[in-house]
């Protein structure tokens, strides 16, 4: 798999956390990945791993989302838009194999293909105003 590919099934759990208890996340995941016949073991672990660290460090994201923005506090977020702000926070911060450029960019795919009309544009701005 890409890294995009990788990143968009990351995405996905990060979002699904948003509605599942932690302890419901194991067979989440358990679930989520019988659907992912032809990913490696490793690919699989990678995703694991990842959407774990974001779960890990998701208040502290939170704390510098809401810093960040005006008027549209993570309670109020769309779920979508949150969940790759997670991540893409997570990449432009913690994750030192990810340029904070591609974290953007890959951050406003994400939102062109789950988000709403409006919702790369505000990725995006959410995301340029972290990375100053």
């Amino acid at each position: 798999m890409k890294r995009t590919e990788l990143r968009e099934h990351i995405f996905k759990m990060v979002f699904e956390m948003e509605f599942n208890a932690p302890d419901e996340m194991p067979g989440q995941f358990g679930l989520y990945f019988e659907q992912l016949k032809d990913a490696k073991e490793k690919e699989l672990e990678y995703i694991r791993t990842k959407a774990g660290k974001v779960a890990e460090r998701a208040e502290e994201i939170d704390v510098l989302l809401n810093a960040h923005t005006t008027g549209w506090k993570t309670g109020r977020m769309n779920k979508v838009d949150l969940a790759i702000l997670r991540l893409a926070v997570y990449e432009m911060k913690w994750d030192e194999e990810v340029p904070t450029g591609v974290a953007i960019d890959e951050a406003v795919e994400l939102a062109k293909k789950y988000s709403s009309d409006e919702g790369p544009a505000f990725v995006n701005a959410v995301l340029a105003k972290l990375a100053d």
